[in-house]
This record gives structure tokens, sequence and C-alpha cells, in this order.
């Protein structure tokens, strides 16, 4: 029987392991600005590669979040349905999808993918306001916050393959805690008072609103669904994640990683296959290279050093390993932090 200080501590690891990769995976906040529209408002947005070398030309990946403040709008894929979006809810595209924004149901964009790279590349040069209004002139109005995160993809993000390609993350009900609307008030404050170090705070605060929707969406996800998020809200498949992250170059063998979380060796082997998508130990390879491609993209470690952080006694088979994982040796990885 589990008792209620076990149940905490798990909760607790369970989050530290969320923590670690999304530490790992470097979240970078980029362009950000207030939009103030009216009927006929719309916007088609490209892909993530395309916006990447205007707003944030040192990312591997950008992925694009809006926050409706006032108002309704409607969201969607490019050529896909739309999604309704009321006043406190928020929108994310995290594997950077081509989408259309609009006030119409239909998707109906007034700005073509053209026009809208060439507002983003205005905004990222500072030529335009921090609030720009745009679509009619009508009182109807709608206002939505429009931000831009980079992140690592490359070698492996186990968080981005098991988040939907549009994420939509509703209000909460009024008689819940909602830290989300807070950091979204703060985040509206620092745009109006113009003080030192505002385009930082709005940045920074925009990575922390993410990650509270990355938690709203751990939270919510239903029984029987797979992937990364459900395999860390496993009982077994959580705590052998737990280790792992944990202890990344330990000498893991399928027998003791089993052993340590109550299961048999093929009880284990299976839930983890299931619910993660791969082996224990194939993930276990490809998260070492991710910890390996971090440390050697933010410091001068020495190769040599970082092989054993993530469990190579030999820098050789480290390299070879990390070359057949990446495409590049190492040395190349650090000159251009995984950027192709």
């Amino acid at each position: 029987m589990t008792t209620q200080a076990e149940s905490t501590a798990g909760e607790a690891e369970t989050a530290d392991t969320l923590s670690d990769v999304l530490q790992t995976v470097k979240l970078t906040g980029a362009l950000y600005f207030i939009t103030d529209a009216a009927p006929p408002w719309g916007v088609a947005v490209p892909d993530g590669a395309a916006l990447a070398p205007i707003i944030l030309p040192r990312a591997q990946h950008v992925m694009s979040y809006h926050i409706v403040t006032q108002g309704n709008c409607w969201a969607g894929l490019m050529g896909k349905p739309t999604v309704a979006l009321e006043q406190g809810d928020i929108v994310i595209f995290p594997h950077g999808d081509p989408y259309v924004m609009s006030m119409d149901p239909g998707g109906r964009a007034e700005l073509d993918v053209e026009a809208s790279m060439a507002v983003f590349g205005m905004m990222a040069e500072g030529r335009l306001p921090f609030t720009v209004r745009e679509g009619g002139d009508g009182a109807d109005r709608m206002h939505l916050v429009c931000g831009f995160l980079g992140w690592d993809v490359r070698p492996f993000n186990p968080l981005l393959a098991t988040l939907p390609r549009l994420l939509r993350v509703r209000r909460p009900a009024t008689s819940e805690s909602n830290i989300l609307s807070q950091l979204i008030e703060l985040t509206i404050a620092e745009s109006r008072e113009k003080r030192a170090g505002a385009d930082c705070m709005r940045l920074r605060l925009s990575e922390l609103m993410f990650i509270e929707v990355v938690r709203r969406h751990f939270r919510d996800i239903p029984a029987g669904q797979s992937g990364w998020l459900a395999g860390l809200r496993d009982p077994f498949v959580g705590r052998a994640l737990v280790l792992l992250h944990k202890q990344p170059a330990h000498s893991w063998i399928l027998e003791e990683l089993a052993e340590s979380v109550g299961l048999s060796r093929s009880a284990l082997a299976e839930r983890f296959a299931q619910l993660v998508g791969q082996p224990p130990m194939q993930y276990l390879s490809r998260w070492r290279m991710q910890v390996a491609a971090r440390l050697l993209a933010d410091g001068a470690m020495k190769v040599s050093a970082v092989a054993r952080t993530v469990g190579y006694a030999s820098e050789a088979a480290f390299s070879r390993s990390f070359k057949k994982a990446t495409g590049v040796s190492p040395a190349a990885w650090r000159q251009t932090g995984g950027r192709s």
C-alpha cells in the first residue's frame, strides 16, 4: 500500500524529471507582442523553419503561442478546421506547423504568409510598436498576446514528440488556483510599464507560461493515452524514467531497472515501450546524447569529460555514438549548437 509520503515523494521526482527535460532542451524566449484586432482580421503564419531566421536565428526549432486576453477568435493548422478561442484561452503550435489565426470561424486570413513574414521582420527589428493594431476599425475588438519560443529538437526531445500539433488550454474555472492568469497579467503589466529590463522580463515570463501550459496538459492527459508524458504519470514507467534521468551515466541493464521499479524484466519492457514508444535502454541511449549535446553547446567541458558524464568510459566510443545519433562529431556540434 502506498503511503501519502511515498505518493508525495513520487510526485516530486516526476516533477524533477519534467524539469530535467525542459532544462536540457533549453527553452529560449523570442519575439513577443500584442495584437489589437477587429474584423475582418486574420493572419496566415508560416512554419517554424521559415520563422527561425527572422525571430530566433540560433534556435533549432521555433514554436508559436497565442493568448486571448479580450474577445474571441479561431485558430487552426493550415488547411485544417479551426478551433474556437475565448478570453483566457491559450493555443500553442509545438511542432512549428504553419497555421491560421482569424476572427472568422472559417479561418479566412487577410494577411497571407508573405505579409505576415514582413510584419514579423519589422517587429524583430523594432520598427513596430509593442501593440499592433490590425484588421478593421470596429468596436468588436480582440486582444491577442503573440509569442514565439525556441527550443532544442535534436538529437532527442521526448517532450515534443508527446505534444499534439495544436495544443489548446482553456481558461480554468474561477475556483481554481490560476498561476497562468497571474503570469499573463504580469506579462501585460510589464508591456505597459516602460521599466528597465522589461524585454527580458517578458521573454522569461513567456517561457514560464509555456511551462505552466505543459504542466496543465500533463495533469489533464486522459487515461489510456500513450506518449512520454503519459509514461511519466504511470507508477512503474514513471519511476523508471526518474531513475534513468537521475543517473544517466549509470551502467543500467533492463533487469536492474525492472527490479528497482518492482516489475519483471518483460513486464517493464512491454509497459515502457507501449507508453513511451521505445524500449528503456534505447530511450536511455537517446537521452544520453541529448544531455551530451546540451553540455557541448553550453560550455567548454572537454569531450572526454562529457563522455564520462553520460556513461562512456571511452571518448572514442562516445564520439562514434554521438556522430551516429546526430550526423556530426562532438566538436562540430559544439561549433554550431546543433543548427544545420
